[in-house]
């Protein structure tokens, strides 16, 4: 019986054992299987969190592709590279920033205006942190060329359209509506670059200080501003 009972462990142990590398086979199987949408997004998570760590210098397709578990041609096939690769990345992160100031403009009162575009790039920056340092990495908010100034520019000739309508409306002169656009968006842009390390204070906080600037100007500021918009954090 002891034989019987032996053999019979034996057979289990080996079945588990078949059954272990069975398992590790059809993960690895599973891998392998990703198909080449999914391979793509995966790449360009990867090279999205190098490019924000390192740089684009700093990078290389060997990290990027030793990290998907991939061979180099892979990242090529892709991307044609690794400039591709990070092309793609910051288009992505353009689109979406621009995307989330364009469409938190919707309130009719300017000052809330100020404060939605303020809270919009400081979403922004809290949710695609990554993205934002390879924005301002790659350009500066201080530096006039580049993409993300380009990206900068595109915002302020948003805002530009809204504060032409409210000089008008107030006997200002619109034609000077560009360059208040530009020193209002320049400020928030400045502000977010030193936040991002920060995270204090709070953003919230941030957003009505912001906007106690711009709406009161130095000479009229608040000693504790608030929001007069529904955002309260």
């Amino acid at each position: 019986m002891a034989i019987d009972s032996s053999a019979s462990n034996g057979s289990k142990r080996k079945s588990s054992g078949g059954t272990a590398s069975s398992s590790s086979g059809t993960r690895r199987a599973r891998r392998v299987r990703m198909t080449g949408a999914e391979r793509r997004e995966q790449l360009l998570d990867i090279g999205r969190t190098l490019f924000a760590e390192r740089g684009y210098e700093g990078t290389s397709v060997e990290e990027i592709a030793a990290k998907a578990g991939v061979s180099k041609p892979v990242v090529y096939e892709h991307f044609g590279g690794k400039e591709g690769l990070y092309a793609v990345v910051v288009d992505r992160e353009m689109r979406q920033l621009l995307d989330m100031v364009t469409g938190a403009l919707t309130a009719g009162h300017p000052r809330e205006l100020l404060e939605q575009a303020a809270f919009a790039l400081l979403d922004y920056i809290e949710t695609f942190t990554d993205g934002f340092r390879i924005l301002v990495r790659d350009s500066p908010v201080a530096q006039s060329t580049g993409t993300f100034a380009s990206l900068i520019s595109d915002i302020a000739t948003q805002v530009e359209d809204i504060l032409g309508l409210e000089f008008k409306a107030r006997g200002f002169d619109p034609k000077l509506a560009p360059l208040y656009a530009q020193a209002l968006v320049g400020m928030v842009a400045l502000t977010g670059q030193w936040w991002v390390d920060t995270r204090k204070p709070k953003k919230a906080e941030v957003a009505a200080h912001l906007v106690n600037l711009a709406w009161h100007g130095l000479g009229n500021l608040e000693a504790r501003p608030r929001l007069i918009g529904h955002r309260k954090s």
